[in-house]
C-alpha cells in the first residue's frame, strides 16, 4: 500500500471521529467527483433544494416542518412548549481528496417553544438533536445510488 493510500485512511479515519462529533455522516468513495455530485444531487431531489453549488460542493434543503420526535417537556416543572413544532434542514457535502470523494450528511433541526421567562428570547427556534432515521434514510438512498454507478466505499 502506497504512502499516500495510508495517509488517505488516515485522514479518513480521523474525519470520521471529527463528523461523528458533529452529528453528521461522513463517507468516502473511490470515484470521481462528479459522479458523486450527481448521486447527491439525485438523491436530495425529492426534497426542497434551495442550494446546491457544484464548485463548492454543497446541496442544502429548505426548512420543512417535521413531526416531533417526542413530547419533550422542559423546565423543572415539566412545562411544553407552545406547540412544540420541528423544522429541519439537511445538507450534503462533497469534497474531491485526489481519487477518493467524501460525502457528509447532517440534518440540522430546531424546537419552536418557550424557554420561560418574558423575553425576546423566550420564544424562539432552538437546536436540538437530529434524527438519526432521516440522516440513515438520505445515506442509504445515496449508497444505492453510488453502488449503481460502481463506486466503491473507501
Amino acid at each position: 500500500m502506497s504512502t499516500l493510500r495510508i495517509t488517505m485512511v488516515a485522514f479518513a479515519l480521523l474525519s470520521v471521529g471529527c463528523a461523528a462529533l458533529s452529528g453528521s455522516r461522513e463517507k468516502y468513495f473511490v470515484c470521481s467527483y462528479d459522479i458523486v455530485w450527481d448521486a447527491a444531487l439525485e438523491t436530495m431531489k425529492g426534497q426542497s433544494v434551495a442550494t446546491y453549488d457544484k464548485e463548492k460542493g454543497v446541496i442544502e434543503t429548505t426548512w420543512l416542518d417535521v413531526p416531533p420526535a417526542s413530547d419533550r417537556s422542559f423546565g423543572i416543572f415539566g412545562r411544553e412548549g407552545f406547540g412544540n413544532e420541528e423544522r429541519a434542514r439537511m445538507t450534503v457535502s462533497v469534497k474531491r481528496l485526489n481519487d477518493v470523494a467524501s460525502v457528509s450528511v447532517l440534518e440540522t433541526r430546531q424546537r419552536w417553544h418557550a424557554r420561560g421567562g418574558v423575553t425576546q428570547q423566550a420564544l424562539k427556534w432552538w437546536p436540538i438533536e437530529p434524527s438519526e432515521d432521516a440522516t440513515d434514510a438520505v445515506v442509504n438512498r445515496l449508497n444505492a445510488k453510488l453502488k449503481e454507478r460502481g463506486c466503491v466505499p473507501a
